[in-house]
């Protein structure tokens, strides 16, 4: 969050520097099955932001002594690549990465059923090719997704989605300009079918009124983004519903 800016975010129509209401979102595509060697995969692009997510396991953890007698340890790695910014970053983990990818194991530590694999490892990789605020939010949703294609059992999808306070004003989905001269940044992660909130962090400075109204704004943008994360695995399950059938026939083809 920066500081409070002569930038004028909201115009006097009130509408948000790019075009948008305040609680509309920054369009969003989601793809699944995007990798052949992970065990699931997605990619999401959410307004300029580019991401994504590859999950391997549940295998054996490594090294031993991680490993869980009653279930499964997830090891997320959330990173930005290095032009994923107009300022190089430096190659590797920083501090922010490293907090990240820990509220994000935390995350998906509530809606998977560990249990079911004692001893094993779930990792999650989130690569951030493109960067344009909001990452940690996208990623959330991206590995979601790929969690899914993967088959790793899960209570529900986990969607993330942000809100904050810009101009005073209320909005959803922050976007750069507004991350670096807003006033707040809620992120969430949110299980659709529970309204359960699975991570939650500010930014900034809002009033409990403020802060109620950008939950409720992510709550309903969640329900969206839940659809499309479903119908990215209809595709996809689709897909491999056809490649198997023609496996088959041409299995057939060759017994005849």
């Amino acid at each position: 969050m920066g500081m409070k800016s002569d930038i004028k975010l909201i115009d006097e129509n009130g509408l948000r520097i790019d075009g948008r209401k305040p609680d509309e979102l920054r369009p969003i595509k989601i793809e699944a099955g995007v990798l052949k060697r992970a065990d699931g995969s997605a990619y999401v692009e959410w307004g300029k932001n580019k991401i994504l997510a590859a999950v391997y396991g549940p295998r054996e953890a490594h090294p031993r002594h991680l490993q869980d007698s009653t279930k499964a340890i997830i090891q997320c790695r959330y990173n930005m690549a290095p032009f994923s910014v107009s300022d190089r970053k430096r190659p590797g983990p920083d501090r922010r990465s490293v907090e990240i990818s820990k509220i994000i194991s935390e995350a998906f530590e509530s809606v998977i059923m560990t249990e079911l694999f004692p001893r094993s490892s779930i990792d999650v990789f989130i690569e951030v090719l493109q960067a344009n605020a909001g990452t940690r939010c996208a990623g959330i949703t991206a590995a979601a997704v790929a969690l899914a294609d993967a088959g790793v059992p899960m209570k529900d999808l986990v969607v993330g989605v942000a809100a904050g306070k810009v101009d005073d004003t209320v909005v959803l989905d922050l976007g750069k300009e507004e991350d670096n001269y807003g006033q707040a940044d809620v992120p969430m992660a949110i299980v659709p079918r529970t309204g359960d909130i699975v991570l939650l962090q500010m930014d900034g400075d809002m009033t409990e009124e403020e802060l109620f109204k950008a939950m409720d704004m992510s709550m309903e943008a969640a329900k969206y983004i839940y659809e499309l994360q479903k119908d990215a695995l209809r595709r996809r399950y689709a897909v491999i519903a056809q490649e198997e059938k023609e496996e088959i026939e041409s299995i057939e083809e060759g017994i005849e």
